[in-house]
């Protein structure tokens, strides 16, 4: 009987039917931008799509290499153990996509870069655009292995399938599209995967609903188990969720994997104009929006079933993470190809996520490491180098999925990797573009100092995670299960970190309980002062001849400034196209583009 615990059913023949087309699909669209684009081999159209992208599939993408199959598996597991106040990102989102848009996107459209850490060395040195540039690279191995390894997870809950041929396969296949059809088959195919991701949520509702009777009854059943209590307005920053720490906390952290992270900037600046780079943004906001409801509704469906029996406490699943997997075999297994969606689904963010990282981190590599050192490379040898590239992030987010595994509840761990390194990397980039006194020492002493607190709070943390009255659990029930042995009695949501240390030092209750919500706060504030204050101490910004072009100026902070931001085009038949690969210096760069931009 559903809901009432117990073993349930595994994949038909018709779900591995289902599931094996949708990843042929996956693979089969960067087989068709390959031999589409086979004439247009240039290392722009392989990382920028030729930057003729628009507005729709860009925002799509953008949606869909973040909303990962992180978000399908843990975001309805959040709503189940802690109720509904996940959905408060809605706000932190809105402000996310505003800022991003009205300030980073033209701000890096007009600097026409590939890299989005180039603009590092133009505003301070080289040497801080090569740290940053590796922060990013160990930050996105290390997230991409849990998005391998997240949906794996589920796939090896409901499937005989070896979990680590499920891994490998992933990479394989991510691999394979990214190496074949650059930026346009990883745009293309977040598409038709953002679809598929939106389709496996509303089959679950929409399942759920039926068994319940209605809507409305999963909306009664999540009220009185307390998991529409979502505007907690305490301010303490030590409590994981309460309005604040998503509203502040939230924006900051959300801003900075939009407005600086490379995947991000490598898709809205592909775009061929900058109204569509900016309606990306905002067509992104509603994406966004769609699917964080949809995940949240299901956590409330599948409390809803559960809600007399908590399979976790139960023991019929071993971690929080495969609750919705369950969830989906326990009432979607009488109908043949459905369970295979929604694995689709999981799946399907899993590759747009990697996919979009190795493309990223191909753009970085290439611009910040390779291009600088070997100016003269062929196109055959950009090309093959490009292709040699992807393959080799590919093996190591692969490799990366065996230590995600120990890195407990896949949601929290992934948005606290992206706090302890890209708030100290906005911090530094808020820095540069805003304040003119700051100068290369203070920028890298601010990054420094930043990183540090951010690593030790955040680490700190895992090792030993806050306690109940910090996070909140709600309470789940087992009085209903046909297989319990106790059935009279009321237990917390166990916690999904990881396991408690038996000694725990004086800092656990207090700076490692801090909100992993703040951790990007943190990295950015400190980031900041430190380095005006080193700046300061060390002379302030001597160098006159930067460029006002390295700093936010009013244009950008206009609303859709139709009138003054022309579409610029950014081809290879324009011998001023600067960000493709020539002799030119920086500075040389920084010039032409300037003459450029009289054009409009």
């Amino acid at each position: 009987m559903v809901g009432t615990g117990g073993p349930v059913a595994t994949f038909s023949v018709w779900d591995y039917v289902v599931f094996a087309g949708t990843i042929l699909v996956s693979a089969g669209i960067g087989l068709f931008q390959a031999i589409r684009g086979r004439k247009e081999t240039s290392s722009a159209e392989f990382l920028l799509g030729g930057r003729q992208m628009t507005a729709i599939p860009v925002a799509m993408s953008l949606t869909a290499s973040f909303m990962s199959g992180i978000t399908v598996i843990g975001t309805p597991a959040e709503a189940y153990n802690f109720g509904s106040a996940f959905w408060l990102f809605g706000f932190a989102y809105a402000i996310m996509s505003t800022v991003t848009a009205e300030v980073f996107v033209p701000f890096f459209y007009r600097q026409g870069i590939t890299s989005a850490y180039e603009y590092l060395e133009r505003r301070f040195n080289r040497l801080i655009r090569i740290i940053g540039t590796s922060m990013y690279i160990a930050q996105t191995i290390l997230y991409t292995g849990l998005v391998i390894y997240a949906p794996a997870l589920a796939l090896n809950q409901i499937t005989e399938l070896d979990l680590w041929g499920v891994l490998v396969a992933t990479g394989a296949v991510c691999i394979i599209y990214c190496t074949l059809g650059g930026l346009k088959a990883v745009i293309w195919t977040d598409v038709m995967q953002m679809v598929t991701m939106l389709a496996g949520f509303v089959a679950v509702i929409a399942r759920g609903a039926v068994l319940q009777g209605g809507l409305t009854t999963i909306w009664e059943d999540a009220r009185e188990g307390g998991r529409l209590d979502a505007f907690d307005f305490d301010p303490d920053p030590l409590k994981r969720h309460t309005f604040w720490t998503i509203l502040i906390g939230g924006t900051v952290m959300w801003t900075s994997i939009y407005a600086i992270n490379q995947s991000q900037v490598q898709r809205f600046i592909s775009c061929k104009t900058l109204g569509h780079a900016k309606m990306s943004l905002y067509l992104n906001m509603v994406g966004l929006w769609l699917t964080v409801s949809l995940a949240v509704f299901s956590g409330l469906t599948m409390y809803s079933i559960y809600k007399n029996c908590d399979p976790l406490t139960n023991d019929d699943v071993k971690s929080s993470d495969q609750l919705l997997p369950y969830l989906v075999m326990d009432i979607l297994a009488d109908y043949p190809g459905i369970p295979g969606l929604f694995v689709a689904a999981a799946y399907s963010g899993t590759l747009s996520t990697v996919s979009s990282s190795i493309n990223a981190l191909v753009a970085v590599t290439v611009e910040d490491f390779i291009y600088p050192v070997c100016k003269n490379l062929t196109q055959r040898q950009t090309t093959i180098m490009n292709m040699g590239l992807s393959v080799l992030f590919g093996a190591l987010c692969i490799g990366m999925a065996g230590v995600a595994s120990a890195m407990g509840s896949v949601l929290q761990a992934a948005l606290s990797i992206f706090g302890m390194i890209s708030g100290p990397l906005l911090g530094l980039y808020l820095l540069g573009m805003f304040f003119r006194t700051a100068n290369s020492i203070g920028g890298l002493s601010g990054m420094i100092i930043g990183l540090a607190l951010t690593l030790w709070v955040g680490i700190g943390g895992q090792l030993y995670p806050p306690t109940s009255d910090k996070t909140n659990p709600l309470e789940v029930k087992t009085t209903g299960c046909y297989n319990s042995t106790s059935q009279d009695f009321t237990t917390p949501a166990p916690v999904t970190l990881t396991t408690q240390a038996e000694f725990r030092p004086a800092l656990a209750d207090s700076w490692y309980s801090l909100s992993y919500l703040y951790f990007s706060l943190l990295g950015v504030l400190t980031t900041i002062a430190a380095g005006l204050l080193v700046s300061s101490m060390t002379g302030g910004c001597k160098q006159e001849n930067l460029s006002s072009d390295l700093f936010v100026q009013k244009s950008d902070l206009i609303i859709f400034n139709c009138g003054k931001s022309k579409s610029v085009d950014f081809t290879e038949k324009d011998p001023l196209d600067f960000y493709m690969f020539d002799e030119m210096s920086s500075t040389n760069k920084l010039n032409v583009h300037a003459e450029k931009m009289t054009r409009f």
